[in-house]
């Protein structure tokens, strides 16, 4: 079995937090494919608790799949229900160089410039035209007699 060993209150408390979320990873007729193992485990690093979907895989397999897959990914499972397998991992600590801040390019910088400007621009158009369009139904409504409706 996996070597992260949950308590049942954990195991509650997870399985409450898995009931909204969908499943990120699908297995299938290939088993637990190189790739497949890479995209858990990326699923794992972002979210830490992630549903995987089998699909055409029997009961006793897709047991033998989540044991598989919490002992290759050092992950917990948590649940199994049907064709879903929610498991459970923290994330990995990823560790960074340090290095210096790099410098902002005149390049990037005019160009961040511009997009503020477009962006303002555009909020002050939004602005105008949402001032307008109020004054312009007055008059429609209480200025005139629509067309075509009088008698």
């Amino acid at each position: 079995m996996s070597k992260i060993e949950l308590s049942p209150a954990e195991r509650r408390d997870l399985r409450a937090r898995a009931h909204a979320i969908d499943p990120v990873v699908t297995v299938a007729g290939n088993g637990l494919a190189p790739t497949v193992l890479a995209e858990i485990e990326r699923s794992l690093q972002a979210h830490e608790l992630i549903k995987v979907r089998t699909q055409g895989i029997e009961r006793a397999e897709r047991e033998a799949l989540l044991i598989e897959l919490c002992d290759k990914l050092d992950a917990a499972p948590v649940q199994r229900i049907g064709n879903i397998l929610i498991v459970w991992r923290p994330r990995k600590e990823v560790s960074r160089p340090i290095t210096e801040k790099p410098a902002i390019a005149k390049s990037a910088t005019g160009k961040s410039a511009a997009a503020f400007a477009a962006a303002a621009r555009r909020a002050a158009l939004a602005r105008a035209a949402a001032k307008k369009k109020p004054e312009e139904k007055r008059k429609h409504w209480f200025g005139q007699k629509p067309a075509g409706r009088g008698r």
